[in-house]
């Protein structure tokens, strides 16, 4: 049975569903990932360049494995359309076994 500890789900937000597409292929091509939800648009609230700003945003939850953050990161910033991509790591404290499992089948190549 895994564990759970090897388990996250990244967050990024998109200035787009067209950019957010785009990256989820990419992820998933490149077996970084077993599944990416993308959200509806969604309002953030943000400080950049020393000014509060309000966009319309999709948000990615990126299902993978601890082994695959570091290029599923370094991916996602080179496609990714920001200056700064947000890339937050969340770990996946319970799953089902089976839901577990089938996320470690997918991203191993």
């Amino acid at each position: 049975m895994p564990t759970s500890s090897t388990y996250r789900i990244v967050v990024c937000s998109c200035p787009s569903k067209q950019s957010a597409k785009a990256i989820a292929e990419k992820v998933l091509r490149a077996r970084l990932a077993a599944c990416v939800n993308i959200s509806s648009p969604t309002t953030s609230m943000y400080w950049w360049d020393d000014h509060i700003h309000a966009d319309e945003e999709v948000l990615l939850q990126i299902k993978t494995t601890v082994g695959c953050l570091e290029a599923l990161f370094a991916l996602v910033q080179q496609a990714h359309p920001y200056d700064v991509a947000e890339l937050i790591a969340v770990p996946i404290t319970e799953g089902s076994p089976d839901y577990l499992s089938w996320i470690t089948q997918v991203t191993q190549s």
